[in-house]
């Protein structure tokens, strides 16, 4: 398998990486799941700005910084500057003048990281982790890695992402990317959040229609974080699973090859039936397994334009 030697000063949308590109990171953390290992050309430093809660992002982002042989320089939203007033950029000027070398951010604003590029002074290496119900393209690219794994390319795969669409960075940025390597992309869930500018990606329908010929099923959890009060408290989740979530019934009319895939946190009993989580057809934790790998090689781009690596 051929790596090439890309480098890259930073990934903060997915819409920065070809299909050639989204390989090649693929193919680079196949290879680290494999075993490969690397040795940095100097002491390479990493932060995490966490400014929304995240479990797997999170600690796979420090595990994959860890594993490359990273220092990591803690990070505390509540106990930090910005709560005194301290904007995001010179938050990141301070941490930067101090050696730090690649800051992983998830902000709840959408787009925080369009601004950051415009300052000619920033020169730390940024890592988008997740902004608003923007973007999450390390996400995508574990969920275009577990989905490699099952079939070896994507020319042609029909994958169905079900739920809160419209609220969700993940559903954005994995149907730009499918449609991008040649996937054929289907969505289902509530109407109301369903936005008309997913169209140029797929079609909306029924999901008791569509799953019986789809290859992937993408489950997305309701994103009650950026819903109204009135909105979230409207919602039956019991009435919510009966309409869209993975019953025993609908799995059972799933392909006998097709998989599971989910970005967690998963709500049991909501999106999926409980037991269905680990089914023979899930792959979500599969999919943390390989976020640690795919985070390696992302860094690794951003490490060897910085001389790194």
């Amino acid at each position: 398998m051929m790596i090439t030697e890309r480098i890259q000063p930073n990934l903060v949308t997915i819409n920065q990486l070809d299909a050639e590109d989204a390989l090649d990171l693929i193919h680079e953390a196949q290879a680290y799941k494999a075993g490969k290992t690397v040795e940095l050309k100097r002491p390479a430093y990493a932060m995490n700005l966490f400014f929304e809660d995240s479990t797997r992002t999170k600690s796979s982002f420090q595990m994959a910084e860890l594993k490359l042989g990273m220092k990591i320089i803690n990070f505390n939203s509540k106990t930090s500057s910005v709560n005194k007033g301290e904007t995001l950029y010179d938050t990141l000027r301070t941490i930067e003048s101090i050696g730090v070398d690649i800051a992983v951010i998830r902000h709840s604003e959408n787009d925080y990281y369009k601004e950051l590029l415009t300052k000619p002074n920033l020169n730390i290496g940024l890592v988008n982790a997740g902004d608003g119900s923007g973007q999450h393209p390390s996400q995508c690219l574990l969920d275009m890695m577990t989905i490699a794994e099952q079939f070896k390319c994507f020319r042609d795969l029909k994958v169905l992402i079900v739920g809160d669409i419209v609220h969700s960075r993940v559903a954005r940025s994995n149907a730009q990317m499918l449609t991008r390597l040649g996937a054929k992309v289907y969505f289902a869930g509530p109407k109301k959040w369903y936005d008309k500018a997913f169209d140029q990606y797929g079609e909306y329908g029924d999901i008791d229609k569509l799953l019986p010929d789809m290859d992937v099923v993408n489950l997305l959890r309701i994103q009650n974080e950026r819903l109204s009060q009135a909105e979230d408290d409207a919602i039956n989740n019991e009435q919510y699973h009966e309409q869209f979530g993975l019953t025993h019934d609908r799995y059972d009319q799933m392909k006998e090859n097709a998989i599971i895939i989910h970005p967690a946190p998963v709500n049991r009993g909501v999106e999926i039936d409980s037991d269905l989580v680990e089914s023979p057809k899930s792959r979500i934790f599969t999919q943390m397994q390989n976020g640690v790998f795919v985070r390696m090689a992302i860094i690794s781009r951003i490490l060897r334009y910085r001389h790194a690596l």
